[in-house]
This record gives structure tokens, C-alpha cells and sequence, in this order.
């Protein structure tokens, strides 16, 4: 066997295990659970980007930022540990000032939930539930795409091509999923007087695009959240990136 040979067949098997590693492979992710001594009810529970790599820290980073600019009174927070201290803190200074109030137990509940995840996006719902005393808490969900990537967040138009054939769409499918629910009802009931106007909160999910809208966005508080899918073979016309 000759040099070149020899070296061939040195050098071809190598060359086969660093393409392999080079390969993008998927994020994998963990919940993790954040337990802090508190007289508040907090109770947080985040799927969380495994791993040191600068994809999974950017991840956590944007999945935490998401977290905090859903919150009440925490716009100026960078951190989430702070949130909870702070949302602790003033709840101790509430039963200080009003000692006999009969007010129930501060709430602050925060879940994560990856529902989607390809080569180019992942999908992470974001629900969030406050509760500082009143008639009711307040509740929301938010719905995070990230670049699978870069982990960067990615907003409604840099997934789907939103024109007026998309919008129709969506309207026929979010009147579908009324007559199964509320048959009584129009369009204009829910938004107000209002034509048909697509949700702030559009995502993936393994059976298409999932659209949602919080409470009070549409319809009355007493309806709660509205959601409806677009199956993957009409919304991928319409699609940027899957």
C-alpha cells in the first residue's frame, strides 16, 4: 500500500467524525424548579436550555427577559430573582400597613412549556398568574419563538407572511372554533364592534400554528382565554421559517 493510500484512509474516516459533530443538534431542555423562602404563594416552575454553550445561555436569558415584561410592576427588573424578592417584600409590607386586612395569601405563579421545536424554531408558552388581593388575580400567557439557532426571538412577521389571504384564514378558522363553542355569538361580540383582528400571541405546535388570546383582548374577563389551530398544510403558504 502506498503513502497516498494509506493516508486516504487515515484521513476519510476523520473527515466522516468531524462533519458528524458539526451537525447542529437539538437544544434539549429541563424544568427547573425555583424554590425561595417566601410569606408570598410563589411557585416557579421553567423549562430551561441544558448546557453551557452561548445558544442555551442566550436562550435562558430570553426565556427569563419574556418572563419579567409579562409581570406587573416589573418592567425596570432584570433578573427574576429580584422580581420575587421584590413581589415578597411588598407583600410583607402589606400585612405590616394593614395588619387586619382579611385579604388571602399574595399569589405568583410562573410555568414554562416547550410545545414545539424543529431545526429552526422553538416554540416556549409562557404562563403567568398574580395574584395581590381585589375581586380576581390576573392571568396570561404569552407565546415565545425563538431561532433554533441563535436563540433569538423572533416576532409574528419574521414566521409568517401575515397578508390579507392569512388574516381570512385565520378568521374562518377562529369562526369554526366559535360555532363549536359559543354558537350564539359574532364576531363583532368579541372584538368590540370591531372586524376580526389577529392575536399578539401567534406560535407552533405539533398540530399547526396555534393562536391565542388572552383575557380581556377579547370577548368579556368571564370568557377567559380564546384559541384556535391553523393546521400545518393551509398555514405553511404562509410560513417563513418551520
Amino acid at each position: 500500500m502506498n503513502l497516498f493510500k494509506r493516508i486516504y484512509i487515515l484521513i476519510v474516516p476523520l473527515i466522516f467524525l468531524i462533519s458528524c459533530d458539526s451537525e447542529i443538534r437539538p437544544v434539549l431542555f429541563e424544568t427547573s424548579v425555583i424554590k425561595t423562602p417566601s410569606e408570598a404563594d410563589i411557585s416557579i416552575s421553567i423549562e430551561k436550555a441544558i448546557g453551557n454553550s452561548e445558544l442555551s445561555k442566550t436562550i435562558n436569558f430570553q426565556i427569563e427577559e419574556a418572563i419579567i415584561s409579562t409581570l406587573s410592576e416589573a418592567t425596570k427588573k432584570t433578573n427574576l430573582n429580584s422580581v420575587l424578592a421584590d413581589f415578597n417584600k411588598e407583600y410583607v409590607n402589606f400585612k405590616t400597613d394593614f395588619p387586619d386586612s382579611t385579604e388571602p395569601r399574595w399569589e405568583l405563579f410562573i410555568e414554562t412549556e416547550k410545545i414545539y421545536q424543529s431545526e429552526a424554531i422553538i416554540t416556549i408558552t409562557i404562563s403567568t398568574y398574580e395574584f395581590q388581593g381585589g375581586a380576581h388575580g390576573n392571568d396570561k400567557i404569552v407565546i415565545l419563538n425563538l431561532n433554533a439557532k441563535t436563540g433569538e426571538v423572533l416576532n409574528n412577521k419574521d414566521i409568517i407572511n401575515m397578508n390579507e389571504e392569512f388574516n381570512s384564514i385565520a378568521e374562518r378558522h377562529f369562526k369554526s372554533s366559535l360555532s363549536q363553542s359559543d354558537s350564539e355569538s359574532t364576531i363583532e361580540d368579541y372584538f368590540f364592534g370591531k372586524s376580526f383582528q389577529l392575536p399578539q400571541n401567534i406560535g407552533f405546535s405539533e398540530d399547526g400554528l396555534i393562536l391565542l388570546y388572552n383575557t380581556y383582548e377579547v370577548a368579556s374577563y368571564a370568557q377567559g382565554y380564546t384559541e384556535f389551530i391553523i393546521p400545518f398544510e393551509e398555514a405553511k403558504a404562509f410560513l417563513k421559517i418551520n
